[in-house]
C-alpha cells in the first residue's frame, strides 16, 4: 500500500520481532494510562482483550507492565522502520484507553560500540 508517495505497511504485515535484518531502530514506548478509562475497561471486562490486542499487533520484543508515580504504566521494545510508523503504534493506544505515550531510541551494548566513542572523545574531548 503505498500513501502520499511512502510506502506504509500495516503493523499486522511486520515480521516477527528482530528477525534476521538488523531493526532500523529500535525504541522503548512507554504508554501511561489514566486511571478513569482503564478502570472502567476492567470494569466492564474488556482490558484485557484490548491489550492483547494492541500488543499483538505490536510486535513487541518485550512487554513491561509497570507502575509509575503511582499510575498504570506498560513499557514495549518496539522496531521502528520509518517514521510514519509511530501512529500505527500510538493511536490504538490513545482511542482504545485515552493514553499518553513516550518513545525512547534504545541501544544495546553491541549498538553502543557500533557508535564509535573513542573517535567522538578525539575529535570532541
Amino acid at each position: 500500500m503505498e500513501e502520499l508517495g511512502r510506502p506504509t505497511q500495516a503493523l499486522t504485515d511486520r515480521s516477527p520481532p528482530f528477525s534476521e535484518k538488523e531493526p532500523s531502530m529500535r525504541m522503548l514506548l512507554q504508554v501511561y494510562f489514566p486511571n478513569d478509562e482503564f478502570n472502567e475497561a476492567v470494569r466492564d471486562g474488556t482490558a484485557g482483550e484490548k491489550l492483547q490486542r494492541i500488543i499483538s499487533e505490536a510486535n513487541p520484543e518485550a512487554v513491561y507492565f509497570i507502575e509509575d508515580d503511582g499510575n498504570r504504566s506498560v513499557i514495549l521494545v518496539v522496531e521502528v522502520e520509518n517514521s510514519w510508523d509511530i501512529p500505527g503504534f500510538a493511536e490504538p493506544w490513545y482511542l482504545n484507553f485515552n493514553a499518553r505515550t513516550k518513545f525512547r531510541i534504545a541501544m544495546t551494548p553491541d549498538d553502543l560500540a557500533l557508535a564509535g566513542l573513542d573517535e567522538l572523545g578525539g575529535r570532541w574531548g
